[in-house]
């Protein structure tokens, strides 16, 4: 499963997951048994962080981050992803703490990333589904992986998904620091970044489930975000498209 690939570290960021967190984890350890994990808590007041702390203390395979503030979903995955260079993993792995990235599907995007540089797990690719959602949301979803495909030429049928695979190389290529994206935005920026520096991108289906406990972190502002962010960004291309034709233009003068 992880042969080949060497050091594979899932990095997990959570704000209020108590109810959640050791169950996933004990679920991680058991279906990619290899694997490290870090949770990145944003200062939970649930307590999620001392949880965590209690799996650590009995499992050198499992990492916590605290942070003092809760600053956004990409802000987390950053400061895990920093976290985990440093400390020379070969495989960054983004995945939910509240189960609705089922730990059981890892390794399929695992073997992928055999052959590629960023593994997705897609909900919308054949074989991937979604389980407990409103139709409300099913849309938005599906409608906002269209808009940035057509937006930004992204050749992806789930860019806004949050279950992936990554080559240290590719985080390596990216400027971290330069990401100020902070929602699900965060996911559709890295994947952009990564195409646009040649990575060879996959996608693998998943199963999708809702979270049992807690609420979603979805909000209205998170959308909006990422609509923003997404329209900025397509302006910003087809800017530069139009100054790459006028001096290609000029150039066969």
């Amino acid at each position: 499963m992880t042969d080949g690939l060497g050091r594979v570290l899932v990095v997990t960021p959570t704000f209020n997951e108590r109810q959640n967190i050791e169950m996933v984890l004990e679920r991680l350890r058991v279906a990619v048994p290899q694997a490290d994990v870090l949770v990145v808590d944003d200062h939970s007041p649930d307590g999620t962080g001392e949880v965590a702390d209690k799996l650590a203390a009995t499992d050198d395979a499992v990492h916590v981050l605290h942070r003092p503030v809760k600053d956004g979903l990409g802000a987390a995955y950053v400061a895990g992803f920093h976290w985990g260079l440093e400390r020379g993993y070969d495989v960054l792995v983004e995945m939910d703490a509240d189960g609705s990235h089922q730990p059981e599907q890892l390794p399929r995007l695992l073997a992928a990333l055999q052959d590629a540089d960023l593994v997705l797990g897609s909900r919308w690719v054949k074989g991937g589904s979604v389980s407990d959602w409103p139709k409300s949301r099913m849309a938005l979803s599906r409608g906002g992986n269209n808009y940035v495909r057509l937006s930004l030429g992204l050749g992806l049928h789930d860019a806004t998904g949050g279950f992936r695979a990554f080559r240290r190389e590719v985080l390596e290529g990216i400027d971290l620091a330069a990401v100020a994206s902070h929602g699900y935005c965060f996911q559709v920026d890295l994947a952009w970044r990564a195409v646009r520096q040649g990575a060879t991108v996959a996608e693998v289906p998943i199963d999708f489930v809702e979270r049992i406990h807690g609420s979603s972190k979805m909000s209205g502002a998170i959308v909006r975000e990422a609509l923003l962010r997404v329209t900025q960004w397509a302006v910003e291309l087809r800017w530069q498209q139009a100054r790459d034709r006028v001096s290609a233009a000029r150039r066969g003068r």
